[in-house]
Parts: structure tokens; sequence; C-alpha cells
């Protein structure tokens, strides 16, 4: 296909990702500003604001990592709390069905993989745009067997 993004590409929710960033700083500043001014607290006791804002933020950012980085030598499937690198091959079908929260790649070991970088929350279009393009890229690079059906 001519229609093919030069690889690599990376696919992540930016509009959910730019949520979750700005609602990180956002926090941050609000609860150590609120931490600074309150002059009845002690220093322990704005530290442990800054510490809560600081773990807040760290959630946040760990709700912001999920992306899918498809290159020459496979595809990179990076969700919130695991990284797994994929060869073409392994990547059997990509999908994202009405209602699924993301897309989920079926593998070649029988498994199914949640790949939380595409997901049709706040840019439904966007997603199935970028589930598409990723479903082209594994059919255009996959070197699997096609599943024969014994019977």
């Amino acid at each position: 296909m001519s229609d093919l993004p030069t690889l690599p590409v990376t696919f992540r929710p930016g509009r959910t990702r730019a949520v979750l960033l700005t609602a990180c700083v956002a926090i941050f500043v609000v609860i150590t500003t609120v931490a600074m001014l309150l002059e009845q607290l002690t220093p322990a006791e704005r530290a442990s604001f800054v510490f809560t804002a600081a773990v807040l933020c760290g959630v946040l950012l760990l709700l912001s990592r999920p992306k899918v980085v498809a290159e020459e030598n496979g595809v990179t499937v990076v969700n919130i709390a695991s990284r797994r690198h994929l060869d073409w091959a392994e990547i059997l079908q990509v999908n994202l069905r009405p209602g699924d929260p993301w897309v989920f790649l079926d593998l070649s070991d029988g498994t199914s993989l949640p790949a939380l970088g595409i997901q049709p929350g706040i840019a439904r279009q966007r997603a199935i745009e970028d589930a598409r393009t990723l479903r082209a890229l594994a059919e255009a690079r996959s070197t699997a067997v096609p599943k024969r059906h014994q019977g």
C-alpha cells in the first residue's frame, strides 16, 4: 500500500495525554501553592502536601504513558505499567470494535494484548483511523502464515 506512513510512527491518545499532563501541572501548582500559603502548617506538613501532589502527578504521568510505536522490526506497545515489543509476524489481527475502550492485538501465541495507545475516548475518529493504519501496517509487514482450520 502506497498510503502507509513512513516508519517509525507513534500512535498515542494526544488529546487525552494533553488533558492528563495539564491536570498534572495544575494539581501540582495548586496543592503546592496552598501548602505554602497556609501559615499554620509546619514544614513537615508542607512537605507532605508537596509529596502528595507529586504522587498525584506520578499517577497522571503513568496514565499518559500509553503509546504504540510501529517500526521496521515490529511494534512496541507501551501501556500504563508495561512495555512489550512484538515482531510483525506475531500480530495476527488489530481489533477496535464498537464499545472497545482501546485496540486489542490478537497474537500468534493465542493471546490478546490491549494497546492503550489507540483509544477512542476523546478522539474517536482519530482512534479509528490509527487502528486502520496499524492494521494495514501489520497486514503489509506480517510474514506469518495464515491460520488454516483443521477439521
